[in-house]
This record gives C-alpha cells, structure tokens and sequence, in this order.
C-alpha cells in the first residue's frame, strides 16, 4: 500500500519595513486539493499448481527413503530443491534411440565432434595436465589420449558441464515412468552422495539425463568409480581436473581395459570382400542400435587372410578383433579389439565410441 506524504506551502512574512496597511477584506478561500488516485497495478498471474502426481511420488519417495534408514535430513536436502522438469521429459522425448531413425551417418557426425577446435584444445589439455596423465596411467594402464578424449566429448575438457539440476532431472524421469527402476536407483545414489557428504547438494548439476561434472557420470557411477586424483581425500568431479582424470581412468580399469593394447584402427578391405561369412549369427546381447551392428569376433591373423590392411600397423595376430562398417558396407571400416567395447560402456554407441578413438589418436598424432 503506498503512502503519499504532501507538503503544505508555509509562507514567512518579515516586516522589514512599514507597509501600507492592507484592506479589510477576507482572503480568499484557498483552492482545494486535489488527490490523484494511483493507477491499478494489473495483478501478477498466480503460479501454476503443482502437479498433485509428481508431489504425491516424491512424499511417496520421501516415506520409503526415510523406512530404509536414510537420515531425514539428507532426504529433506534432497528433496528440498527438486521440481518437476517438462523440459526433461522434452529432451527425453527426442532420443535418437526412441526414434527409429535410419538416416544419422557417422562421417557427419564426426566432423561435428572431432574437429579442429577439439582436437586442439585436446593438444593444449594433454601439456597442460601432462603430470596427472602420467600418473593416472600409471595407477589405472589407460592412456592419456583416451582420458583426454572422454574428457574433451564429455564436458568439453571440463568447460561444460551442464546447468539441470540433477536431482529434479532424476525425479522427473523416474515419475515419468518409462525408465522408473533406472531413474529411482540414480536418485538413490544421489542421496547417498549427500548422506555420505562426498558433494553438497548443489553441486549436483550436470545434464538433463542426470550425468555430472567434467566426465559426466550418473551418481551410480560416481559412488562406483569417482576416485581421488591429488590426495586430498575426497573425489570432486566437478570442479578437480586431477579427480576428473584419475575418475575416469578408474571407470576404464573396472570395465576391463588391457594396458598396452590399442582400442584398433582404420582399415581397408580388398575388392570382393565376403561380409556374409562374417556376420554375426546370434543378436549381440549388449546395447548396440540398429546401424551399429559389428562382425563376430575373429584373430586379427583371421582378418588378414582375408585381406584386411591398414596404414598403421595391425595388432597381433592372436589379439580378437571386430570388423565395424558404421555407415554401412564400403564407406570406411574400422579393426576393433576388446578395449573398443570399453568405450562403448561409457555410452553405447559405435558412433560415440569411434569418435572417441579417433579423437585420442588425433591428439596423440596418431594416423587416422
């Protein structure tokens, strides 16, 4: 309510001098005043209501939180900050995966993830951290061109890491129902990150998939594999180049990565080359799309005797290896050996994994 304050004119009169007295006459009424009324304010819209489901999943998610053991306050924390994200659901709607498309070509694709910017970045990141990389090998057998690579495709070497809130993300998508087990087990795992205070609450932002920090792993993924880079006790993805690095070097190490075997290479297959006796007979049990599919596993002697040659030199001859054609039969073929379905456990797409190898072997000069 606003008060208006007005100030009545008060006039001094000095007599200074003798003046001519005045004649008796009354003065004159004063002009009265006049008051303004304000101009209405047009009233604000009130909020939208709260959508009366997803309130009634999150006291339902509070209550078996709470049964379990979990202390009220860190649940109280978690849930303080959560919102329903329509936005989430948007982005979630429009999965490649979901859509069925056929179209996508991976040399598109890695054009507009390994370019010249990325790489060089990559180049400048290599020298700048090149003591934590050495010792990240030598605690975990990855090398440094592949932690450089994840980190660069991840967050941009750390550079963007994603504004949702992660929490809100994890509880919209397990509301929505569609992944409920997947979404409920990561929003448990990220209250056990802020009962077990290995991050504050609002630290925990990253994409609108709930991955987090500089390598973008999910809170499972995290309380799995986050590991301390420098020796200050704690693992701190998010703002620790050090923890960023050694984390994912430790991820690499538990999905089974071989020291000193490459991840394989670019290869060129000879006219006439048979792919139906190559072809896998069974349906891969790992998540591999529609376009992504590989060859059976065979000796990388097996692909030489059918003619398989490369410009760098091939693993040896006793090393399993996978014939990939990712934009299909004869427009580019790729080698790949067990250490490839590592990357492929970070995110299970050919076209993220190969994009990965070949930026690590860009910024480590490798031929491409």
């Amino acid at each position: 309510m606003k008060r208006f304050l007005f100030l009545l004119p008060l006039v001094l009169v000095t007599a200074c001098t003798k003046l001519a007295p005045l004649p008796d006459v009354a003065p004159p009424p004063p002009p009265p005043i006049v008051i303004t009324p304000p101009s209405p304010v047009a009233a604000l819209p009130a909020p939208p209501p709260a959508n009366a489901a997803f309130v009634t999943w999150l006291d339902n998610y509070r209550q078996r939180a709470l049964a379990r053991g979990v202390s009220p306050a860190a649940v109280e924390s978690l849930l303080a900050g959560i919102e329903l994200q329509p936005r989430v659901l948007a982005l979630d709607r429009r999965q490649p995966g979901d859509s069925g498309s056929t179209t996508a070509r991976f040399d598109a694709y890695l054009a507009r993830q390994v370019d010249g910017v990325r790489i060089a970045l990559g180049v400048a990141a290599a020298n700048r951290v090149s003591a934590m990389l050495a010792s990240v090998q030598a605690r975990t057998g990855v090398p440094g061109e592949m932690l450089l690579a994840i980190w660069g495709l991840e967050s941009a070497y750390g550079k963007v890491t994603g504004t949702f809130d992660v929490p809100s993300s994890l509880a919209t998508l397990a509301w929505d129902g569609r992944r409920a087990a997947l979404f409920t087990a990561e929003l448990d795992a990220a209250l056990t990150i802020i009962e077990k205070g290995l991050a504050p609450r609002a630290a925990l932002r990253g994409s609108w998939a709930g991955a987090m920090g500089q390598p973008q792993f999910l809170p499972s993924s995290f309380l799995a594999y986050g590991l301390d880079g420098d020796g200050d006790g704690r693992a701190d993805i998010w703002g620790n180049e050090a923890d960023t690095l050694m984390s994912i070097g430790n991820y690499f190490k538990a999905k089974g990565w071989q020291p000193g075997l490459s991840w394989g290479l670019p290869v060129t297959l000879p006219d006439g080359f048979d792919r139906a006796e190559i072809r896998r007979n069974e349906k891969p049990k790992s998540c591999v799309r529609p376009l992504e599919k590989h060859s059976r596993w065979l000796p990388v002697a097996t692909w030489k005797a059918k003619g398989l040659t490369s410009v760098a030199p091939l693993p040896a001859d006793d090393v399993p290896a996978a014939l990939i054609e990712p934009d299909g039969d004869g427009h580019g073929a790729y080698l790949v050996t067990r250490n490839y379905r590592v990357i492929m456990d970070y995110n299970c797409s050919n076209f993220y994994a190969l994009s990965v190898a070949l930026l690590g072997d860009a910024i480590s000069n490798r031929p491409r």
